[in-house]
């Protein structure tokens, strides 16, 4: 649905590749594991973000016992000008698109089958800017609440049928994620703003699409890519 970057890592037989991870995890972690961190550059309302972050956590899942993982959930904006106030999905899409709009819906539900999720155009979609605000703040309480805080927020808005932009949606995927004081900072439509400006001028100022990885500070991939992409980028990372 949206123009992406893709840079692919290639090997052989994935099946073959989780076995050679899970010996080597077994050696490494005599040594101890090594670190992973993650900067991951994404928009709430961008299907492939989702799509990428279920194959990340496949691959984070897969590896667990050779890597620690420290993921950071970076801010971008695909339609700045976005509505803040509701708009339907599907005739936002259709104004947008044209008649691409509903291949487009066919296809992304055909790709969130394959990640076990079922893919809603149901709902209103708008401006994603107080999701980043809340998502920059579940950082600051603890980055796994922050990375589960963007698996609620995403599993709502595009599984669901959630507007991205409904204070009382955000509010919960707060609480399902253990953030406290989600009402509080909503409140004030000035906390964390600049947080996010600073965020997006640094993270989004040299890609032209998302979801974007950078893996220790200077493996980059683009796209939603496949868990085996994930695992093969941890190794060159790792080395």
């Amino acid at each position: 649905m949206f123009a992406l970057r893709s840079t692919t890592l290639k090997f052989g037989n994935f099946e073959k590749y989780c076995r050679y991870t899970r010996l080597m995890a077994q050696s490494t972690n005599i040594a101890g594991k090594k670190l992973i961190k993650i900067d991951v550059t994404s928009d709430s309302v961008c299907p492939w973000c989702y799509v990428g972050k279920k194959n990340l956590d496949k691959a984070l899942a897969l590896s667990k016992d050779q890597y620690d993982f420290e993921i950071n959930w970076h801010p971008f904006l695909l339609n700045p000008s976005a509505p803040k106030e509701g708009v339907n999905k599907i005739d936002y899409y259709r104004s947008k698109f044209g008649s691409r709009a509903d291949q487009m819906s066919v296809r992304m539900s055909q790709v969130f089958k394959e990640i076990g999720m079922e893919y809603s155009m149901s709902g209103l979609t708008g401006c994603s800017l107080e999701s980043h605000r809340l998502i920059l703040f579940a950082g600051k309480q603890g980055l796994d609440k922050q990375h589960n805080l963007v698996e609620e927020i995403f599993k709502g808005y595009f599984t669901q049928g959630k507007f991205i932009g409904d204070r009382n949606f955000l509010v919960e995927s707060a609480r399902k994620a253990g953030i406290e004081g989600a009402a509080e900072f909503l409140d004030d439509p000035n906390m964390g703003l600049e947080e996010v400006n600073e965020e997006l001028e640094k993270h989004s100022a040299n890609i032209s699409g998302v979801p974007h990885y950078v893996i220790n500070g200077k493996h980059q991939l683009s796209g939603g890519q496949p868990a085996e992409v994930f695992l093969r980028a941890f190794q060159v990372a790792a080395n």
